[in-house]
């Protein structure tokens, strides 16, 4: 029992540090915006995009903490833990559109510069370089325990980087009066989300996709299950998550018919890959030699 509420208490903790860090990013992402709009920083605006990012990918954590809470039911039976994913996809759609518009801008000001008060524009990036570094130590503890908490961080983290770029860019466009730096600064922060947000669309299509799972080799899976005493063949092998970190798999496993237990072989077998590729739930049909040949009218023929 006190595990289990061990574990629902980190969990609230977790709640509380996620929603902490939303309400400071959002409430500087939109004080960015104002700012790069009033300053005419693109290099703002770009950073605000990230810190909008940011904001997005804490909210889905939150949403997902939330949503994996709701039960499963008769309609859903693996419940909503799917959603999470598709908040990821719809999140990494939105930033990728997002970093092309501000390349484009970008490129339109380096044609035609126009002016910018480096100023309030430094003022502004210094001010979210704090609010990046109090996330971060909100976040800090909790990075470690779960792959949610630790995307949110990372988020947060390369946040700082495009911060720290925002200053050093008001900083040489206060001295030199080189507007360009601006739009240079914007690109750069525009370019550095493109491959996470790559990242994430391909990790949340290949989970909608059903794909293998990120860390699982479907050979080594077949070759544990074919490890097992008694096992013969292996087919119809299929592993796939739900949402990140929980792996379903399905198999038919040919056993020789005169295997004597096939319940031991059945938990042999799912202890194999439960243990061996944190697959959590596994659905596993046992045959005698000859079944799958017979059922599908083959001769003998199987895997």
């Amino acid at each position: 029992m006190s595990a289990g509420h061990n574990h629902a208490q980190v969990r609230a903790g977790h709640e509380k540090k996620l929603l902490a860090a939303l309400l400071l990013t959002t409430a500087f992402m939109i004080a960015e915006i104002v700012g790069g709009l009033v300053t005419g920083s693109l290099a703002l605006l770009s950073d605000a995009a990230h810190m909008f990012t940011d904001s997005a990918a804490l909210a889905i954590s939150l949403i997902a903490f939330q949503i994996a809470k709701k039960p499963a039911d008769r309609m859903r039976t693996f419940g909503y833990a799917r959603f999470e994913i598709l908040a990821s996809a719809f999140n990494a759609i939105l930033l990728f559109l997002v970093a092309l518009y501000i390349l484009y801008e970008a490129y339109q000001r380096l044609v035609e510069p126009s002016p910018i008060q480096s100023t309030g524009m430094l003022i502004i990036a210094v001010l979210g370089l704090l609010v990046n570094l109090i996330s971060m130590r909100i976040l800090a503890s909790a990075s470690g325990d779960s792959l949610n908490m630790k995307g949110a961080y990372l988020e947060v983290w390369s946040d700082m980087l495009g911060s720290m770029g925002v200053i050093v860019a008001a900083i040489l466009i206060r001295f030199t009066g080189w507007t360009w730096v601006d739009s240079l600064v914007a690109a750069g922060i525009g370019l550095w989300v493109l491959p996470r947000t790559w990242t994430l669309l391909r990790e949340s299509m290949n989970v909608l996709l059903e794909g293998v799972p990120n860390g699982i080799d479907l050979e080594q899976v077949e070759q544990a299950i074919l490890a097992v005493d008694g096992v013969k063949a292996v087919h119809d092998l299929h592993v796939w998550s739900v949402t990140s970190a929980k792996n379903v798999m399905s198999v038919h496993v040919v056993i020789a018919a005169s295997a004597a237990d096939g319940q031991e072989i059945l938990g042999k077998v799912t202890e194999s890959v439960s243990h061996s590729f944190e697959i959590g739930h596994c659905t596993i049909q046992l045959e005698h030699d000859g079944f799958h040949a017979a059922e599908h009218g083959e001769e003998g023929h199987h895997h």
